[in-house]
């Protein structure tokens, strides 16, 4: 590696840039890809429409928008990390003025033919403001509660927004990723030990301003069989379908609970118990593999970068992905509540999915311009 990369990876030719890319995690993503174009043609009978085409068409968008994110400077994510965030919630403000109802909540807006969740836009800008703020600033500050003050606001903005959409599942996962980067920042254990007690503590109180249809979803994760055909009728249609898998599967298109209609949202949310139950349990592992090495990579990238920004960033993103996971699969598993959460890269989306591959763009932008130095709060570079 010559000397202009070491120091200078911002001033590299497209070329040079294009080589250094971590194609490694763009296979990747590619593997996952070829999966939920498969479990959504599978979904609909057989059939590309009305979901794999569409699929299709989102990852060439995304592959695009996650090219174009990589081969941009970092110091350009870190210069605009603040208006970015400021547009999600500006979208999340228009979202609740205008937004159309769907699942319950308010959770898009029409922007001309393109129906857009800023829910999914504020994942990634908070993760990129959290990192702008915590970019260079030493831990002996980090420990200090008054500054701790503003990334606190930075959360509980887009967190109070969504709340009110009402989408209590999307906030409480935005309030985790916030968590996740004051830990990667370096903020004390027992800081956050406080804030577990007082959540605790408020559950009462926060009960009574619960919407009738989240009790329900609460109260039918704890007893599903007291309504069958009601409030836990997913979690039960999803267990069936996770059961009948097996070890081995039923096999590609032949699988009941999905092909009769009996498995609710089976191309979004519950696309894995779809996958399960064709491809069983090996199936399931199989995919559980591919996001681990994902993870691993991310990881990895986020611990090699010598910037403060690109750390967190790279960090962040990936915990992000990995707190998706986690608890779309918890859910269909009957684990947690039913809360809307997609399974990152395989449910069906256009928001989601194209969001999720600007955020895998920020990973490869921080591993293409790892050896940058970035300005700190003192205003000079400096590195970890």
């Amino acid at each position: 590696m010559d000397d202009s990369f070491t120091h200078e990876p911002g001033n590299l030719p497209l070329a040079r840039k294009l080589l250094v890319v971590n194609w490694g995690l763009v296979f990747l993503l590619c593997l996952v890809g070829a999966i939920s174009i498969a479990m959504l043609y599978s979904a609909a009978n057989g059939h590309m429409r009305p979901w794999a085409t569409r699929q299709v068409l989102h990852f060439a968008e995304g592959f695009a928008i996650l090219f174009a994110v990589a081969l941009t400077d970092l110091r350009f994510w870190l210069k605009y990390a603040y208006v970015i965030y400021l547009i999600s919630l500006l979208l999340l403000v228009l979202g609740d003025v205008s937004g159309t109802i769907g699942l319950g909540a308010k959770r898009w807006i029409a922007l001309g033919p393109v129906q857009l969740e800023p829910s999914e836009v504020a994942k990634v800008a908070l993760v990129l403001a959290l990192a702008r703020y915590f970019n260079g600033l030493p831990i002996d500050e980090v420990v200090r509660m008054r500054r701790l003050l503003a990334p606190l606001a930075l959360i509980f903005m887009p967190t109070l927004l969504v709340l009110r959409q009402p989408d209590l599942g999307t906030a409480f996962l935005l309030s985790m990723i916030g968590a996740a980067m004051f830990f990667l920042a370096g903020v004390r254990w027992w800081k956050f030990a406080i804030a577990l007690a007082l959540v605790i503590a408020a559950i009462p109180v926060g009960w009574h301003f619960l919407h009738a249809y989240q009790k329900e979803r609460l109260l039918g994760f704890l007893h599903p069989e007291s309504d069958p055909l009601g409030a836990g009728y997913h979690i039960i249609q999803s267990k069936i379908a996770l059961g009948s898998g097996g070890v081995f599967g039923k096999g590609f298109l032949r699988g009941t609970q999905s092909h009769l209609d009996f498995l609710p949202e089976k191309q979004t949310d519950f696309i894995f118990t779809t996958l399960a139950e064709e491809f069983g349990m090996v199936g399931g592992l199989t995919l559980l593999v591919l996001y681990a090495l994902i993870f691993a990579y991310g990881f990895a990238i986020g611990l090699s970068s010598r910037n403060q920004f690109g750390r967190l960033v790279a960090l962040g993103v990936t915990t992000m992905v990995f707190l998706y996971v986690f608890v779309n699969i918890a859910m269909v598993s009957g684990l947690v509540p039913v809360v809307g959460v997609p399974l990152p890269l395989v449910s069906y989306g256009g928001t989601a999915l194209l969001t999720l591959m600007f955020a895998f763009g920020l990973v490869l932008c921080v591993s293409v311009h790892r050896d940058l130095r970035l300005p700190t709060r003192g205003g000079g570079s400096g590195s970890l």
